[in-house]
C-alpha cells in the first residue's frame, strides 16, 4: 500500500484511504454518478479537509485527485479547482461546526434513501447490524432543496450531539460521520446493509421482531468497542484493490 506515493503531496495515507472508500462505494452501487461527496479533516480544529473533485465519478477517484479545502475561506468557490457548491455548503458547514466529525460521507444509496422517504425514518434495531445504530441516528425532517450554504449550515446543527453518527436526511439520503475514513466507511457500509434488511423485512408485510432498547444499546456499545474492526475492514478493501492493480493509490 502507498507504494506509488507521489512526492510533495501531503496526507498521502489519508488520501489513499479516501480513494479506496470512493472506489468501493462505486463497486457496491452506493454512488450517485458524478454527485455526492466524502471529506476528511486534516488539521487540529477540523477546518481544513480533503474532498473529492467536482463531478468526478467515484470509480475513477485517485489519491492525488483530492482537493484541499479550507472551511473558513469564503473564496473557495472562486478558485480553478473549486469543489461542487453543494459539497462546499454541506461539508464546509460540518467541518466548521462539528470538530468531532473528522470524516463525513454523503450518499444517496438506495435502501438508506428509501428509509429517508418514509414518514418514520429511524432505523429500528431489527437485527445486529441495525442495532449498531441504536440511539446514534438523527433525522432531518426539514429538507429545503440542494445543500447550498444555508441548507448546509442547518444540517450541520443536527450533529451537535457527538453521539449521533448518522443523519438520515429526509427526502434526500444520508450523511455519516466518524473519526477516520475506516470508521466512517464501515458505518456507511453497515447502515446501508441494515437499511436493506429492514426494507426487505417490511416488504413481507409480516410483524417484525424488534430488539428491546436494553439489548440494542448493549449491542451498539459492544460493536463500537470491538477491536480493530474498522481498520481491518478498510485494510482488506485496499488489499483487494491492490491485488487487482487498481490505480486508486496514485
Amino acid at each position: 500500500m502507498d507504494t506509488a506515493r507521489i512526492p510533495n503531496i501531503d496526507h498521502w495515507t489519508e488520501r489513499c484511504d479516501l480513494a479506496a472508500a470512493f472506489r468501493w462505494t462505486a463497486r457496491l452501487n452506493m454512488h450517485e454518478g458524478v454527485a455526492n461527496h466524502f471529506s476528511l479533516a486534516v488539521n487540529d480544529d477540523g477546518t481544513q479537509f480533503l474532498m473529492n473533485p467536482n463531478q468526478k465519478h467515484f470509480s475513477r477517484v485517485r489519491a492525488s485527485d483530492m482537493l484541499m479545502i479550507d472551511a473558513n475561506n469564503p473564496e473557495t468557490l472562486k478558485g480553478p479547482d473549486a469543489p461542487d457548491p453543494t459539497a462546499w455548503g454541506l461539508h464546509g458547514a460540518i467541518h466548521r461546526h462539528c470538530p468531532h466529525a473528522r470524516c463525513a460521507m454523503h450518499v444517496h444509496s438506495i435502501h438508506a434513501t428509501v428509509l429517508a422517504i418514509l414518514k418514520d425514518s429511524i432505523l429500528p434495531p431489527v437485527d445486529q447490524n441495525a442495532a449498531m445504530f441504536f440511539d446514534r441516528q438523527v433525522v432531518d425532517t426539514e429538507y429545503g432543496g440542494l445543500a447550498f450554504e444555508e441548507e448546509g449550515e442547518r444540517c450541520a446543527q443536527l450533529f451537535a450531539d457527538p453521539k449521533k453518527s448518522v443523519m438520515i436526511m429526509g427526502n434526500h439520503g444520508i450523511m455519516v460521520i466518524g473519526q477516520t475514513v475506516a470508521e466512517t466507511f464501515t458505518r456507511l457500509y453497515y447502515f446501508e446493509r441494515a437499511a436493506e434488511t429492514y426494507v426487505r423485512a417490511l416488504q413481507t408485510g409480516k410483524e417484525l421482531r424488534v430488539l428491546s432498547d436494553e439489548i440494542a444499546a448493549k449491542t451498539a456499545d459492544e460493536i463500537e468497542q470491538y477491536p480493530e474492526q474498522n481498520e481491518r475492514h478498510l485494510s482488506e478493501l485496499r488489499a483487494v484493490l491492490d491485488e487487482e492493480g487498481s490505480n486508486y493509490a496514485t
